[in-house]
């Protein structure tokens, strides 16, 4: 495993590329008509607000973690890697601006849905089920606890917003409209089984996957691709084994791999004196918070690929 690079890059500037996008955390760059290069900042979004302040090495960590999980999944969905060196398509002064933290990927006709998937009650869906039983219109037993594992997992779509607003929870029968059925159930069906299959790797690993989000593209020939970024901590929530019985009986969340860490500071924080209303300009991340985010991406790579 490469060590991450202790110089942060909040915003990438390459020229010898046209800017197609920068996203939330990653910036987009037309390679010819066919391909497209992903560049992961060590930007941070929370509550769908970019956060000032960069995580130093996120970037690579979670290209890395990304990288691994593609590897370890392409025999049940095939992903968007070209296989090609990133560098090989900028100039020789703006490689080491992308080296350990891009990929040259295919372009894909993007599908408007977010794939979400969860194995466990957690977040949003917590708060929803004590209202009603049931997340994203899904019904679910009575007895659920915060955290518990739900007795199969559950797709719980949603509809891919315009920067800057938030996804919205939708059901299969609006994704559905959106898509058509084959292939709303195809991307229902596949979500799940990627959830699965990386479940099982993760425990052994000693890690607990609650959510996950995906993202599908359809190929000039209308294969189905898995796209964008897969299994990171940014689009799931990772739990450690250890620690999760005693979080399950005392109803708490358990300590996590992901940024709920900086959720969890920012419904504390306050801006002029008043609770941040989760609104552009973001509250500034203390020194403190930001080395312990980059601490935990950091922990999760590497437990996720030890030997």
């Amino acid at each position: 495993m490469t060590q991450p690079s202790p110089i942060a890059l909040h915003t990438s500037a390459l020229n010898s590329l046209p800017l197609l996008a920068r996203g939330k955390v990653r910036d987009n760059y037309a390679v010819g008509d066919d391909r497209i290069l992903m560049v992961a900042s060590d930007r941070l979004s929370a509550f769908d607000v970019i956060m000032g302040e960069p995580i130093p090495g996120k970037g690579e960590l979670l290209t890395q973690m990304a990288l691994f999980w593609f590897d370890k999944l392409g025999h049940i969905c095939p992903n968007h890697l070209t296989g090609d060196a990133p560098e090989s398509v900028v100039s020789p002064e703006e490689a080491p601006q992308i080296r350990g933290r891009s990929m040259l990927v295919q372009r894909l006709k993007p599908i408007p849905v977010e794939a979400v998937v969860r194995g466990y009650l957690a977040g949003s869906g917590w708060k929803e089920y004590q209202e009603s039983r049931s997340v994203c219109g899904v019904p679910l037993p009575d007895g659920l606890t915060n955290a518990a594992q739900l007795p199969e997992p559950i797709y719980t779509p949603a509809a891919k917003a315009a920067a800057g607003e938030h996804d919205e929870n939708i059901t299969f029968e609006q994704t559905v409209a959106i898509v058509g059925p084959e292939l709303a159930a195809k991307i229902r069906d596949l979500s799940i089984a990627i959830y699965k299959a990386a479940a099982e790797i993760a425990l052994t690993k000693g890690m607990i996957i609650a959510d996950t989000k995906f993202e599908f593209g359809l190929a000039p020939d209308g294969t189905l691709v898995l796209m964008d970024e897969v299994l990171t901590p940014d689009s799931s929530r990772y739990w450690p084994v250890e620690g999760y019985e005693a979080a399950l009986a005392a109803g708490q969340n358990p300590p996590s791999y992901d940024k709920q860490f900086v959720r969890d500071w920012l419904e504390q924080a306050q801006v002029n004196g008043k609770p941040w209303d989760k609104t552009p300009p973001s509250p500034r991340l203390p020194q403190a918070v930001i080395e312990k985010t980059a601490a935990k991406y950091r922990e999760a790579l590497e437990r996720l690929t030890s030997q």
